[in-house]
């Protein structure tokens, strides 16, 4: 029995991995083939190839403010098919691309597909689970999750060089309806008839008024979008600082490689650790440790040409193992207080930490051209200020005590 337990939780872990994962490699495994795609579509801009990754972003920020609500009413598996079935439909889109314009809106329609998977993952695990045991298991499913940026740059490369860039997008089209499949197979309806909602413009209305009183669910959430928005000026800006500035572009997929395994092995060890500590001391940590790292770049290499490529992946690694302990436990930490409306709370919460995300890139990203030092300018910035939050956060759960 309890055999049967532990394989039917590795495959939920896995499960909600995959659906997860579909979100990575669209963003990853196009990372080789910006340039190329780029010259394909009429790019007059290298720094407008950043937009082929933070367009999907914004996609997956405003879609879950239908799904969430919708997967509250008619349930989170028929929600996951539907974007899937948009996802499908705007890789097509992206495929057939002739223009930079036309490119973003396929990116933002597939973000929007994806964000549906993406949040329901997250509704799915707060369904079945609660407090710390749920960020363990949002860790481990986030290890799984982290395989994929550790090949995806290196199938899109392999893609790219057997076929041509749309084949990427065919790939992922085939691993999207093989992970639908899995999931119609194996994984039952999570949302009970007790917290189903009708689904109406008030309804989510009123569900949003009552998510905004949660002032932690918000402050994390706030901290999420910081955090989101220091990686993803990194992810849309990778492909130009190692195979431009460095001239790694060989190497670029086994550099990305490298540094996700920073990540995936401090989720590995979030998952552990969060039993014992708990999830605000890691993310107070975490924060502390990515502020630390971000600064002491700036103050060694400000107003300096790039360092030997050994010690920028030395640093990338030690700023990706702090990330390691946050993206998790954020998410967890804003959705504890609001299991309840658990579709709701995360499309809005996600709402929000991406519509701050993609900004803060978009802006971030423009500075990056013969070093990479924004990038570690934007860390520090995002970092001091999610500090900030936490104190705030502390200090008004203290008054709070304090008045009971």
């Amino acid at each position: 029995m309890q055999k049967n337990i532990q394989a039917s939780q590795l495959e939920f872990v896995a499960l909600m991995a995959s659906l997860m994962s579909v979100v990575a490699l669209a963003i990853d495994a196009l990372l080789p083939a910006l340039d190329i795609i780029g010259v394909t579509i009429g790019t007059t801009e290298i720094v407008d190839n950043q937009l082929l990754i933070t367009m999907i972003f914004l996609g997956l920020g405003f879609g879950p403010l239908v799904f969430g609500p919708l997967s509250d009413s008619i349930g989170r598996k028929p929600v996951v098919y539907m974007g899937f079935a948009l996802f499908i439909f705007a890789s097509f889109i992206c495929v057939n691309s002739t223009s930079l314009e036309m490119m973003v809106v396929g990116r933002i329609l597939q973000g929007i597909g994806l964000s549906a998977p993406r949040t329901m993952s997250i509704a799915i695990i707060r369904d079945m689970y609660s407090g710390d045991y749920m960020a363990r298991i949002m860790s481990f499913v986030t290890v799984v999750f982290i395989l994929v940026p550790v090949i995806a740059p290196a199938l899109g490369k392999f893609v790219l060089d057997q076929y041509n860039w749309r084949g990427i997008f065919y790939i992922q089209v085939l691993i999207s309806i093989l992970v639908s499949w899995w999931f119609w197979k194996r994984q039952p309806e999570t949302l009970t008839i007790n917290n189903k909602k009708s689904f109406s413009k008030k309804g989510f209305i009123g569900e949003f008024k009552e998510l905004i009183k949660f002032k932690r669910t918000i402050g994390f959430t706030i901290i999420a979008g910081f955090i989101t928005g220091s990686f993803m000026v990194y992810l849309s800006s990778a492909q130009q600082i190692f195979e431009d500035q460095y001239n790694l572009k060989e190497e670029f997929p086994l550099i990305f490689a490298g540094l996700a395994i920073s990540i995936g092995s401090a989720v590995f060890l979030n998952g552990i650790f969060v039993i014992k500590f708990g999830m605000e001391k890691l993310i107070t940590m975490a924060l502390v440790s990515f502020f630390m790292i971000s600064a002491i770049y700036v103050a060694i290499f400000y107003n300096s040409p790039n360092p030997d490529v050994r010690v920028l992946f030395l640093f990338f690694a030690l700023q990706f193992f702090s990330i390691g302990f946050l993206f998790g436990n954020l998410r967890a930490m804003a959705m504890e207080p609001v299991g309840h409306i658990a579709g709701s709370a995360a499309a809005v919460t996600g709402f929000i930490s991406t519509i701050m995300a993609v900004p803060i890139s978009i802006f971030i990203g423009r500075f990056i051209s013969d070093t990479a030092l924004p990038l570690f300018i934007g860390f520090s910035i995002c970092a001091a200020l999610s500090i900030g939050l936490i104190i705030y956060l502390k200090a008004d759960e203290k008054r709070a005590t304090e008045t009971i």
